[in-house]
């Protein structure tokens, strides 16, 4: 490595730079490096204006898949002294059966209740629902059309199971108990395209929608989601519905984010972009869900200058700086200013090792 770039010359594909380093004032940064410059694609941050601001159905889906349990503070930690477990075991709280063949431990909810109290045992920190709970107030206040956001879990069951919680208002939510399931179980599989139909096909004549799907991205069905986008994606280049865009926000400290990712980075064929995913821990800000929704077209300030690294003006506004941005680097360019309203917005265009 030189220290100028994080990739090498024949890293063709663009990166999308995570929310970490992104500048607070923009939206998403792409960059590909193609070994004799660096190709950057940026949006400023904002929420939908105007006409794109109208008709909007949002909806927010929790992930109820088995691996997800913890994250809503249903695993316990900590442990039973031993002396304790003799007690409950005398009083028939803790209780000896066979399951499958083998001989395991029954405890019942009396011993888990009175470890607690004892501070032996705690619940595991729900992550889930003030994450949700932000996310249904947000998209209910700032963008639905009837300002109620949908809120469903998924994963369920078999993995594919659907529990439909009902709309929620930005005041209703801060009440909403989000804490797993009740009409299904915790999923033994994570499968996507149910939810991601239930959606797309509940709200068909929404002018448009957004829906954002909580998960610690494990999905069993990568591949039928992938095919069920592009459906969706040609159905929307031929004006034969109306436009969707989903969002993946990954939860947790296990997330596998190269399937996020590849969701985020599939080619459909069609210049539609339905996926965009965030890592929670890492959003400065909920109007991020909006990074891939701009117009183009749009004029966001009246005038623009980006410079690079070196000092040397790149790129020149002077009819209106346009909410998506695309530019050259030279290949040794660590970052880029963006001038505008008299101050400089600086970008790193180097993605972060680890």
């Amino acid at each position: 490595m030189n220290g100028q770039s994080s990739y090498s010359v024949n890293e063709q594909r663009s990166h999308q730079l995570p929310s970490t380093v992104v500048a607070k004032e923009l939206g998403e940064v792409n960059v590909r490096n193609l070994g004799n410059e660096i190709q950057v694609m940026f949006t400023i941050l904002m929420e939908p204006q105007g006409a794109e601001a109208e008709g909007w159905q949002t909806g927010v889906a929790l992930d109820a898949s088995a691996s997800m349990r913890g994250w809503y503070g249903r695993h316990l930690l900590g442990k039973i002294p031993e002396q304790l477990q003799v007690k409950y075991q005398k009083q028939g709280w803790i209780e000896r059966g066979v399951q499958d063949g083998k001989t395991i431990e029954i405890i019942h909810k009396s011993a888990y209740e009175d470890a607690i109290s004892k501070g032996y045992l705690k619940p595991s920190e729900n992550l889930v629902q003030p994450l949700a709970q932000e996310f249904i107030s947000y998209l209910a206040s700032n963008l639905d059309a009837d300002g109620g956001t949908t809120v469903i879990y998924w994963a369920g069951g078999d993995g594919s199971a659907i529990e439909i919680l009902g709309d929620f208002t930005e005041q209703q939510c801060s009440q909403l108990e989000v804490n797993g399931p009740k009409s299904v179980s915790f999923g033994s599989g994570t499968v996507l395209t149910p939810a991601v139909k239930y959606f797309a096909e509940r709200f068909l004549d929404a002018k448009r929608g957004m829906y954002v799907f909580i998960t610690d991205g494990k999905l069993d069905d990568l591949d039928a989601v992938k095919k069920y986008t592009t459906k969706l994606a040609k159905q929307i280049a031929d004006n034969k519905r109306n436009f969707v865009k989903f969002v993946l926000v990954g939860v947790g400290s296990d997330i596998d984010q190269h399937q996020l990712e590849e969701l985020d980075d599939l080619s459909t064929g069609t210049g539609v972009d339905i996926w965009d995913y965030k890592i929670a821990q890492d959003m400065k800000a909920l109007v991020e869900i909006f990074a891939e929704v701009v117009d183009e077209n749009q004029i966001v300030a009246p005038t623009g200058i980006i410079y690079d690294s070196a000092g040397n003006k790149i790129k020149q506004y002077t009819d209106g700086l346009p909410a998506k941005v695309s530019l050259s680097l030279p290949a040794s360019c660590q970052w880029f200013e963006l001038e505008v309203y008299g101050q400089r917005i600086r970008q790193t265009v180097i993605y972060p090792q680890g």
